[in-house]
Formats: structure tokens, C-alpha cells, sequence
């Protein structure tokens, strides 16, 4: 049996199946090694959508055979690392929320050096984690820059998250793009 993969980074855009395919393959990981599930949840319930996405998901994981645990923190995700043991499959849902929650999180101006705390909390806190569990999933959603959205805090959201992909990509050792359902390996070896 070949060993788990340390880090798998998931993107796709909204409603892609990119949750789902993470969750095949974090079962499909704790199925080959006995490893724990824990689901680290980033989303907070803002309205009604949010609030009927999190019961979908909270379903879908409690209607499975598996037993997941969840974490639930919005900001600063690294404060729980040390909770993580290498028996743990931990699944990240997800970057683009969490993104939003620091920027938002905080009535600081969006300079250049907000951004960078930001931005290294953000890889400094899943590096944390994935540094004491066995496999760490992270998913997040493509953003697409369209002319429609100029707005200059739309635009400084989507180069953040831009970079944060890019440097997620790098450490990963498999990376897919969900498309329509359908998981295309981006990185690694199948």
C-alpha cells in the first residue's frame, strides 16, 4: 500500500462537486490507512443559503458510514493544529470562506501588510495542521475575474486568493480542478 498523500488541494468553481469529491477521498484515505475524519468547517451561518449548505453538508457526512468529527473555526484555523494526531484525515472546507472570514474579520484597512497577515495566517495555519495530521484536504473555488467585477476590493480578494491557490498547489502533493462533477488531477501521480 502506498503512503497517503501529506496534502491534497481541491478547487473548482461554485456548486462543482469539488466538497464532495473530498470527501470520497478523504474516506477513500481513512478506508485504506483507519484513520480518523475530521471535517474542519470554515463557514459561518450568515443566511439562509449559507444555513442550508451546512445542513447539506452536515447531512451528507452524518448520513455516511464513516463517523466524522468537526471542527468548526472561521479565522486563525492554525490555533488547532496541535489537536491533530497522524492518524487524522483532515478536510478544510473551505479557503475562499476563510479567506473572506480574516479579511472581514477585523475593521483594518485592506493594506499591504493586512494582506500579508492575512494571507500567512491562512498558509501558516494549514501547513500547522498538515504538519501534525496524517493527510490534510483543502478546498477552495476558482474565482473568476470578469470586467463586470472592478470594484477594487473584488479585485484585491480574487489576487489574494490567487496567490494563496498558487503557494497551496506548490506544497501539495496532489492538486485536482472539480469541473462539473467530473475530478481532473491537476498534480501528483494517480
Amino acid at each position: 500500500m502506498a503512503a497517503a498523500p501529506s496534502l491534497i488541494f481541491i478547487t473548482g468553481g461554485v456548486r462543482s462537486g469539488k466538497s464532495s469529491f473530498a470527501e470520497k477521498k478523504a474516506l477513500e484515505i481513512a478506508g485504506e490507512t483507519g484513520g480518523n475524519l475530521i471535517y474542519f468547517a470554515t463557514g459561518v451561518l450568515s443566511d439562509e443559503e449559507m444555513s442550508e449548505r451546512i445542513a447539506k453538508h452536515q447531512h451528507d457526512r452524518e448520513a455516511g458510514q464513516y463517523e466524522w468529527n468537526t471542527v468548526e473555526q472561521p479565522i486563525e484555523i492554525g490555533k488547532h493544529a496541535e489537536k491533530f494526531t497522524r492518524q487524522d484525515i483532515v478536510l478544510l472546507d473551505c479557503v475562499t470562506t476563510l479567506l473572506n472570514n480574516e479579511l472581514f474579520s477585523s475593521e483594518k484597512s485592506w493594506d499591504q501588510t493586512f494582506l500579508e497577515s492575512v494571507k500567512k495566517r491562512i498558509l501558516n495555519g494549514i501547513a500547522a495542521i498538515n504538519n501534525h495530521a496524517k493527510t490534510m484536504i483543502v478546498v477552495s473555488n476558482e474565482v473568476v475575474y470578469e470586467p463586470l467585477y472592478e470594484k477594487e476590493i473584488v479585485m484585491t480578494y480574487g489576487r489574494l486568493l490567487g496567490i494563496i491557490h498558487r503557494q497551496l498547489v506548490e506544497a501539495a502533493d496532489e492538486a485536482y480542478l472539480v469541473e462539473a462533477g467530473i475530478p481532473i488531477l491537476m498534480k501528483g501521480v494517480k
